[in-house]
C-alpha cells in the first residue's frame, strides 16, 4: 500500500461519504457530517495546498487522510513535548478508512506511511487532534507511539463546542 497525493475532489468526496454513511459508530466517534466536516470547500482547500492523500491498494483506495506540513493556531496552546516552530511540525487530519478495509490494520499502515512522509519532509514532530469521544482513534495513535499532550474545548461546525485531545509523536 502506498500514500498518494490526490487532486481529485470527486474521489475524495465519494470516499468520505462512504466512510460516514457505512462505518458503524460514526455518530458516536467522529461525528463527521459531510457538508459541515468535511465539506467540499475544506477538501478543495486541502487539494489546492497539496495536502490530501489516498492510501492506494493497487487500483483501489483503502483510506484517505489530510497531512498538513505545519500546525494551526489551535495547536499553539498545547504543552507539547518539543517546543517547535509551526513549520517544523506535520499534522494529521480527517484520517478515514473505507468500510471494506476496516478491521484489517489499515489504520496502522496509514499512520506508518504518514510518518515516512513527514520524516521525508524534514519534520521534527507529527501531531494531531481527535475528539474525546473517538476512543478507537485514541487507541490507534497511542499504540503507534503517540503521546497525549492535552485537551482543548473547541468549536467545530459538525459538533459545536466539544473536547479535542491532542497527541504528538517525535520524529527525531
Amino acid at each position: 500500500m502506498e500514500l498518494i497525493l490526490t487532486h481529485d475532489l470527486d474521489v475524495a468526496r465519494e470516499i468520505y461519504i462512504e466512510i460516514i454513511d457505512k462505518t458503524p459508530g460514526m455518530d458516536r466517534y467522529t461525528l463527521w457530517v459531510y457538508g459541515k466536516h468535511p465539506s467540499d470547500a475544506m477538501l478543495s482547500s486541502y487539494i489546492e495546498n497539496g495536502e490530501l492523500y489516498l492510501l492506494k491498494d493497487d487500483d483501489d483506495v483503502a483510506g484517505v487522510v489530510v497531512v498538513v506540513m505545519s500546525q494551526g493556531k489551535d495547536y499553539e496552546a498545547i504543552n507539547w513535548e518539543q517546543d517547535l516552530a509551526n513549520d517544523e511540525v506535520a499534522t494529521i487530519h480527517l484520517l478515514g478508512i473505507r468500510p471494506s478495509y476496516q478491521g484489517k490494520g489499515i489504520g496502522r499502515t496509514m499512520v506508518k506511511e504518514i510518518i515516512k512522509l513527514a520524516k521525508k519532509a524534514g519534520k521534527k514532530s507529527l501531531r494531531l487532534d481527535t475528539l474525546k469521544c473517538n476512543v478507537p482513534s485514541q487507541s490507534l495513535y497511542e499504540s503507534e507511539g503517540f503521546s497525549y499532550r492535552g485537551t482543548q474545548n473547541l468549536y467545530a461546525p459538525n459538533t459545536g463546542w466539544i473536547d479535542f485531545l491532542f497527541y504528538e509523536l517525535s520524529l527525531e
